[in-house]
Formats: C-alpha cells, sequence, structure tokens
C-alpha cells in the first residue's frame, strides 16, 4: 500500500485538500516541544519569577502560542482556516529550560495538528526572543505531534 501526498495533483501542483464532504466531527491534536537555555541561565530565570524586562516569559509565550494556534492557515500556506473550540497551552520550566504542550480542538472536517504543532513552535520562539539578551545558546528540539484524534484516523505518539 503505498501513500501519496494530498496536497499535490495528478499534475504535480500544490492545493489545497478539499474538505467539503469530510463529516463534520470533534477533532483534537496535542503537540510538545522544548527549548533549552541551559541551568545557569534557568537558574537566573527562576530568582527573577521567570520574567524578564518584556515580560513573564510563560504568560508571554502562552499567549504568543495561543495567536499562533489562531492563525496557522495565514502562515502555512495550503492549511484551512478552522473554528478553534479550544487551545490549552502549557510552559513548564525544569533544571534547563522549558518543556512546551499545546492541545487544540475544534468541530470541523479537518484536524489540528498543524495548529498545535504551530503553537508549539511560536511558543519556542517567543521564549527565545525574550531570553536572547541573556544568550543566543539556547536550542529549540523535540517538536512533535503527540496525539491526534477525530479523523478518518488517530494516532498516539509511543513513549519509549
Amino acid at each position: 500500500m503505498s501513500k501519496k501526498l494530498t496536497h499535490i495533483n495528478k499534475e504535480g501542483q500544490p492545493g489545497m485538500v478539499d474538505v467539503s464532504n469530510k463529516m463534520i466531527t470533534t477533532r483534537l491534536a496535542s503537540a510538545s516541544g522544548k527549548i533549552t537555555l541551559g541551568s545557569e541561565i534557568m537558574a537566573s530565570l527562576a530568582s527573577e519569577g521567570y520574567a524578564t524586562k518584556k515580560g513573564s516569559i510563560a504568560q508571554t509565550a502562552i499567549i504568543a502560542a495561543t495567536m499562533a494556534v489562531k492563525n496557522t492557515y495565514n502562515t502555512i500556506p495550503l492549511c484551512h482556516q478552522i473554528p478553534i473550540t479550544s487551545c490549552k497551552v502549557n510552559v513548564d520550566p525544569h533544571n534547563e529550560g522549558f518543556n512546551i504542550s499545546c492541545t487544540v480542538k475544534t468541530n470541523g472536517q479537518t484536524g489540528v495538528e498543524m495548529e498545535a504543532l504551530h503553537g508549539v513552535s511560536t511558543a519556542a520562539l517567543t521564549i527565545y526572543d525574550m531570553c536572547k539578551a541573556l544568550s543566543h545558546d539556547m536550542i529549540i528540539s523535540n517538536i512533535q505531534l503527540d496525539k491526534k484524534t477525530g479523523g478518518k484516523s488517530n494516532y498516539e505518539r509511543k513513549v519509549s
């Protein structure tokens, strides 16, 4: 069984997938990632309540991720404009950096995987922007889809 790319037509041209015949279902996607800043910077940030001169790192990243989720179709060219019914973002500090997760939900004809991934990516980039005065030696990594439900196929990443 070979799979084909859904955003490429028979002539090899890109195009938005026609979802008009798909059933409206509740769809959910969760993604995660992390940004590593290093233990010295994290200790310094912890002593300041995880805030910089630009404001609270976690709160700003959560707002940025939520805005990104709602505007994914403006950034990723072949994504549909989707009514988002829920967006939950977590930005949790740890010894070396921040773990980020984003869960998005809709009642629609197409999934919200890209929205969840876009939320995580934007949260990480926002943290980078807020902390770059301290160091440019940060690493954004492990951005991945963890789970999706509600379409023709479900997916859940196996934890190793």
